[in-house]
């Protein structure tokens, strides 16, 4: 749709052996990092003569009419999101704001294959409070033969476990399968029992419609460096439920301070309202600028659920393509090879390679992502079929021990990308098939 709009590497770039080196690659890696948007360069330029012509005076007069001091307006919609720091430190300082356990309403409920970074920050907070993360954390697993979680299950353990649970905290897009978890009734289901609800929308946000005013969700955190593709480490964001504007207790700090009295130094903090009181420092400009020039396509692509019409069309494509494949096995017989939780083991049957896709198969329960999962007597497949890839000019990534993910994204990815993902992917364990 728009991928005119961004910077694609060419195959010699990222080191492409077996196809044109000055044609683009075959990117479908915007789930880890998102392509470099075309405005994002003249922005970051603006900002960096700015600060050579203007030094400490473009807090306040900007020839471009983004002052410093308020440069997150350019980038926030409403005042229940705040653009500010990087994603673990959002999450500890929503978890500080909002995990308030007692002895009786202590524990955390979320998905047992959470992003690492997720799970330390939950254990450590469990602990931070005094309590034993393997007593006070509810990990759920899918069921036996199975890659994803279900809903009645999740909302099975909420109506069970509820009232001993101070907090439960999903991803929004499970990072390793790319399963996007049903947040209103996740959401509904943990409110009815007394829970806060938080979400980690990292691999969410520019993906998928989110509702989370709408949805009675508590709060949330993301990172924009995947789908928003703001570059690498760019600045994250938060949301927090106005209702708790008044009563929440937050962590103070100078640029969370009302802006017209900020610069006064006043002795005693004045909160803005929303979510924006939850600034600590004042953000980084050029991250602010790199994000903003990624918005601005978004801007002119229109609608969220424009894209995701073409996200689910670009998704199931490959989908369609991928299960073609003579390498192809279904994921009820392939559970039976290789559990989700352990290594790749051999089949008694069959020993050549093949892969399976243990992402939901109904797109009102995923993203753009597609996760493979590949098995052999070979142990180390998965990580000669990512290699074989990239000497294709295929870029995904992979996941330890055995998934490689890949995601046709909507703002720049085409047919002719996912045909290539199938084609080359045949040919690559075609090679490895001996």
């Amino acid at each position: 749709m728009f991928r005119h709009r961004f910077v694609i590497p060419t195959n010699e770039n990222v080191g492409a052996s077996r196809v044109k080196g000055e044609d683009p690659c075959t990117y479908l890696c915007g789930n880890s990092l998102g392509l470099l948007p075309q405005p994002v360069q003249a922005l970051v330029q603006q900002e960096l003569r700015v600060w050579g012509s203007r030094a400490v005076q473009g807090h306040h007069d900007h020839p471009h009419g983004r002052e410093w001091t308020n440069i997150t307006d350019h980038v926030r919609a409403k005042p229940e999101v705040a653009c500010m720091g990087t994603l673990t430190a959002n999450l500890h300082l929503m978890m500080n704001t909002f995990y308030k356990p007692t002895p009786e309403r202590y524990k955390l409920l979320c998905e047992s294959m959470a992003f690492p970074s997720d799970q330390y920050a939950f254990a450590s907070q469990v602990k931070l409070h005094g309590f034993n993360p393997k007593d006070a954390i509810i990990e759920m697993f899918p069921r036996e033969g199975e890659f994803c979680l279900r809903e009645e299950d999740i909302l099975e353990v909420i109506e069970r476990q509820g009232s001993s649970i101070a907090l439960v905290i999903f991803s929004g897009v499970q990072y390793y399968t790319g399963q996007w978890f049903p947040m209103q009734s996740i959401t509904k289901a943990a409110k009815a029992q007394g829970c806060i609800c938080g979400w980690d929308l990292a691999h969410a946000i520019g993906n998928v419609p989110l509702s989370l005013h709408d949805w009675d969700v508590d709060w949330a955190v993301w990172c924009s460096y995947k789908y928003l593709n703001s570059g690498p480490g760019g600045i994250a964001g938060l949301y927090v439920h106005e209702k708790w504007d008044q009563d929440m207790p937050r962590y103070a700090g100078w640029w969370g301070h009302d802006p017209s009295t900020r610069f006064l130094m006043p002795p005693e903090f004045s909160p803005i309202r929303g979510a924006q009181g939850l600034q600590l420092s004042n953000p980084s400009v050029l991250g602010v600028a790199s994000l903003l020039g990624s918005l601005q396509v978004f801007r002119e692509a229109g609608m969220m659920r424009r894209l995701r019409v073409r996200s689910i069309e670009l998704t199931a494509h490959l989908e369609r393509l991928l299960v073609r494949s003579a390498y192809f096995v279904p994921p009820r017989e392939a559970v039976e090879r290789v559990p989700l939780y352990a290594s790749p083991t051999d089949h008694a049957q069959r020993c050549h390679p093949a892969f399976t896709i243990i992402t939901p198969p109904d797109a009102n329960s995923r993203g753009s992502q597609l996760s493979l999962m590949f098995f052999s007597s070979d142990t180390g497949l998965m990580h000669k079929v990512h290699e074989g890839l990239i000497s294709y000019g295929v870029i995904g990534d992979e996941r330890h021990p055995n998934v490689i993910r890949v995601a046709p994204t909507a703002l720049y990815n085409t047919e002719q990308d996912c045909e290539n993902v199938a084609k080359y992917l045949e040919e690559v364990l075609g090679a490895l098939d001996i």
